[in-house]
């Protein structure tokens, strides 16, 4: 099987440029079948668009899409994202021939919000990279001197360049705590107006895993969540969890991290700065088994009926949208 996998989002700081180079490197491991790095699927026989911004409305050969998750569709007026492309992009979506979602709870969304059908939808779940581990302490000790780290410290983890209402770090920001709060990820001038916190900005995945061993806890405060990896990450890293308690947090952690009250930050930070070591383990869902789940996905996409390929065959070109 020849697949044609967008790997554009793979310089992406964020979760789906995780997704991307940790799915990618463990389909090549598998060696199943030929990885062509492209988002022009011309030759090949399944296209895999990893982020709903790669995917074609008329694809010239089967089309899986990754979706990660509805926040837009669920929460219009929260999100600036509208107008032709943003609907262009969900079109795409549903004229895939098969959607992989990280949880349930992404899958239930995609059934509610864009009509699909339960049987084109494969649940995947993701994992935390190799990388991720305990550091030692001479680890943990040069990333607190590099980033002018205090010794005791609660953890947020995730992109900041632009405000996400979901995620409340404004309001976390402002919640009562006796802890430094260290926030970790790529910044714009909005987060360093934040009152009170830490910013390390973006940092390389070897530093921010000796940044999880040294957390305290990691604070989540997501009131709504895909998958929620951060969390998984810092399991991975011996760091216990403090989260709020939304669906697919429940479904990936529970019994794991300890879930709060989604309205009550002050009380998630209170329950972070209680939390002592050792942390549970992390789910054993790996890497290697989301590869094999994608790689029967791909089987399944080349041999669906041609009803569920969309016109791509009428198209004279293959284009993304946008």
């Amino acid at each position: 099987m020849r697949v044609a996998f967008d790997s554009r989002p793979a310089k992406d700081t964020r979760g789906v440029g995780r997704y991307t180079r940790c799915l990618l490197a463990a389909l090549r491991e598998s060696d199943q079948g030929e990885i062509v790095e492209s988002h022009q699927p011309r030759g090949c026989d399944v296209f895999h668009a990893p982020w709903i911004e790669g995917a074609m409305l008329r694809s010239p050969v089967p089309m899986v899409v990754t979706l990660h998750d509805l926040f837009p569709l669920k929460r219009r007026g929260e999100y600036l994202r509208s107008g032709l492309r943003f609907k262009l992009r969900y079109l795409a979506v549903q004229r895939s021939v098969r959607v992989i979602v990280p949880t349930q709870v992404v899958a239930d969304d995609a059934i509610q919000e864009l009509g699909l059908p339960a049987e084109r939808l494969a649940v995947i779940p993701e994992a935390a990279a190799p990388l991720f581990y305990q550091r030692p302490q001479a680890e943990v000790e040069e990333v607190r001197e590099r980033f002018a780290l205090p010794d005791r410290y609660l953890l947020w983890v995730g992109g900041m360049r632009t405000p996400d209402p979901r995620k409340r770090l404004a309001a976390l920001a402002r919640a009562k705590r006796s802890m430094p709060l260290v926030l970790v990820g790529a910044t714009a001038r909005w987060a360093r107006e934040l009152p009170h916190v830490v910013l390390t900005g973006a940092v390389g995945d070897h530093e921010l895993a000796a940044i999880y061993t040294g957390a305290h806890a990691l604070v989540f405060p997501s009131d709504d969540e895909g998958f929620g990896l951060p969390p998984v990450e810092a399991l991975a890293c011996g760091t216990p969890v403090a989260a709020c308690d939304v669906p697919a947090l429940r479904e990936v952690l529970e019994g794991r991290v300890t879930l709060c009250d989604i309205e009550d930050l002050d009380g998630l930070i209170a329950c972070a700065e209680s939390l002592a070591r050792p942390a549970a383990p992390p789910p054993a869902w790996s890497w290697g088994d989301a590869a094999a789940a994608t790689w029967e996905v791909y089987a399944e996409a080349v041999a669906a009926t041609p009803r569920w390929r969309g016109p791509g065959r009428r198209s004279r070109a293959a284009r993304p949208v946008g």
